[in-house]
């Protein structure tokens, strides 16, 4: 989903910043009161924000303009909440334009808006909602972690075809030309995107279990004390 750099018309740019920007600045005040209430769990942000990292950056072409690849956003919503992930989500998009020109720096806003924001979003909601209905842990975040990632392609397909609609069946047709293309590519990835999320969620369960208490990710019943 990484649009390319200058690929978006400037106002269309512009629009995409303006609407993440709030989020961001949530995530960031989310940030400080994490670390400042609940030190102990610093490692573990650091570990959501490399898993995001390293799987957003193993891209596949895809449509012009953009690519097809894991986010790596569902574990970090699931321990943290959706906003946290889109401050985290903005470092690893801006680094990875800068230091592996995937994306760029006009898209930005965009590129946040469907990978740190609706993606995150979404998959917190499926994880709380089958949580609800009483999922395992293990089976909400499997559900989560693959919506998370397809709802995020749903987005840059939507951002794509406003930015270039087609001129006979409009906005709605070219939606339906960006989503066909990816779904060639993105829903195979979101079914393995959605299996190592939950590979490694049973390891931070194993060797951080008190931190996910911590964040109430887990409880006492699900994950007893070491005798």
């Amino acid at each position: 989903m990484h649009i390319m750099e200058g690929f978006l018309p400037p106002l269309h740019a512009a629009g995409w910043i303006a609407a993440s920007l709030p989020f961001v600045v949530m995530g960031a005040v989310k940030v400080k009161r994490l670390m400042k209430e609940k030190p102990e769990i610093r490692l573990l942000l650091g570990a959501a924000g490399a898993f995001s990292f390293v799987l957003s950056a193993l891209k596949l072409p895809s449509v012009t303009g953009s690519c097809s690849h894991p986010t790596g956003t569902g574990l970090g919503a699931v321990l943290f909440g959706p906003s946290v992930m889109a401050l985290m989500s903005t470092i690893v998009l801006v680094f990875q334009a800068l230091l592996l020109a995937h994306g760029g720096i006009t898209t930005l806003g965009a590129n946040i808006f469907s990978m740190g924001v609706v993606g995150p979003w979404v998959a917190w909601v499926i994880y709380r909602g089958g949580r609800h209905i009483g999922l395992p842990v293990p089976a909400a975040i499997l559900v989560a972690a693959g919506l998370g990632d397809l709802a995020t392609y749903v987005t840059t397909s939507l951002q794509l075809a406003v930015a270039f609609p087609d001129p006979v069946s409009g906005v709605m047709g070219a939606s339906l030309k960006f989503l066909s293309v990816f779904a060639l590519t993105q829903i195979p990835l979101a079914m393995v995107e959605a299996l190592l999320t939950v590979a490694v969620f049973n390891w931070l369960e194993r060797n951080s279990s008190d931190e996910l208490r911590l964040l109430a990710v887990v409880n006492d019943k699900e994950v007893p004390h070491a005798a």
